[in-house]
Formats: structure tokens, sequence, C-alpha cells
């Protein structure tokens, strides 16, 4: 019987035995658009042991090569394995010495088949993962559930943001969004999924990825209320009889 227990090597040694049974520490939603110049990512940096919120520093946008950023939400070990694996994708891709260089379609696909090829061994990786990138003026951005799902859009977003962010995103975005429009747009969604996600913490990332490369801002806080009139007076514009 296999041991579920790591052996010791190198964190993509194919010798040892790392198998995520459950997922332990957690990510919660990663929400990306596309806007004028380039791709903004949005994600809080909250990790969740069980239902606690055990860890506020955790990054979970990471960028893949000069084109391409990153983002994830499920299981943070996994999501570092797969990290391990785009290291040494983009490795082997640098060995060639072409003047040429992966680009964010290739990543995504190469991505999902990575995610379908480990659902296919009923060995998931337990993340759902959010690919964005600027290639040659080319904008692209996609998504990959821990199935091997995949799909492109002009927004997307994972966990409870499939739920609370995306009719947000579909009301307000347009393609001629500026930086700070997309940025205005990211926090309101970052802000309702505070509001209502118990997972999400209040200290977040955005992210933009241009031609130029990858920018990923320091972590910061949203302005929040908390108030609310009906503790003053629970009456308040309540209708028929108690």
């Amino acid at each position: 019987m296999e041991s579920n227990q790591t052996k010791p090597g190198l964190l993509c040694n194919p010798e040892a035995s790392q198998r995520t049974l459950y997922p332990y520490v957690t990510g919660t939603s990663v929400v990306a658009l596309k806007y004028k110049d380039g791709i903004l990512m949005a994600a809080d940096m909250g990790g969740s042991y069980g239902s606690t919120l055990r860890y506020k520093s955790v990054e979970r946008m990471k960028p893949i090569g000069k084109h391409s950023l990153l983002g994830a939400s499920g299981e943070i070990s996994d999501f570092q394995e797969l990290l391990c694996y785009l290291d040494e994708l983009s490795l082997y891709d640098n060995m060639w010495d072409d003047g040429n260089s992966l680009g964010p379609k290739e990543v995504h696909n190469y991505l999902t088949r990575v995610m379908y090829n480990r659902r296919n061994k009923f060995n998931p990786l337990w993340n759902s993962l959010v690919l964005g990138g600027v290639k040659k003026g080319q904008k692209y951005l996609g998504m990959a559930s821990m199935i091997g799902v995949n799909f492109e859009d002009n927004h997307v977003a994972t966990g409870f943001g499939n739920h609370l962010a995306r009719p947000i995103l579909r009301d307000e975005w347009h393609e001629n969004l500026t930086f700070e429009e997309g940025v205005k747009l990211l926090e309101k969604c970052m802000r309702v999924l505070l509001y209502r996600d118990r997972s999400a913490v209040n200290k977040l990332q955005i992210s933009k990825i241009t031609e130029e490369g990858v920018t990923i801002s320091q972590p910061y806080s949203l302005k929040t209320f908390w108030g609310f009139s009906a503790f003053e007076n629970p009456t308040l514009g309540a209708e028929g009889s108690w």
C-alpha cells in the first residue's frame, strides 16, 4: 500500500509520493479582467485552514515567463506544485535559445492539460486557475478548473467570485476601460466578496500585465462600512404584521 507521506526529495521529484487527499490550506476567489492596455487581476491574501483564517499574507498571483500572470484559488501546496511545473517548462523553453518564448495562450493550454491529466489519474490538483497575459499586442485571459474545464473570456473569476463578482462585471465591464476604471471595478468586486465570503480577508493585491511586463501591487486594505440602521430601529421599512 502506497504511503501518503512525502518521501525525501525535490518538490517535483516523480519518485516522491505527493497526493493532496483533501484540501487543507486554501485561498478563495481570484477576479481578472481585460482593460484597454492589458490585464488586471485581483486576489486577497488569506489562507484558510479549514474554516479558520489562519494565514494573512499568502500571495496567490505569480508572473510566468515574460508574458503571463497566473492566479490561483484552492489548495496552496498544489499551487506551489504547479509553479514548480511551470518553472521546469520555462527552463526547457529557454534552453532552445531561439528568440521565442511561451505566450499566455500556450501556458494556458499547458495548464489545462496538466489539470485534466491529473483528474484522469484520480489525483487532481485542487485549484482553479486564472491565466492572463499580453504578447505582441494580443490580450489573453482564460481559466481552468481542477478537472480541466477551461474557457477564455473578457473577465473571469474563481470560487465565490463566479457567483458574486461576475454579475457586476457583466453589467459594468467594457473593452475601453482605463487602468483606473479597471482597478475601481475590481475593488468593487473584492469589497462585495469581503462582505459575503467568510474566507475572504481585507488584505489584497492587484496585478497588471502589459507589453512592458508584470506589476504586482503592495498589499492594501479596502475601506468598508459595517453599520446597519436596522440595529437602531428594527421596524424601519418593515411591512405587514409581526
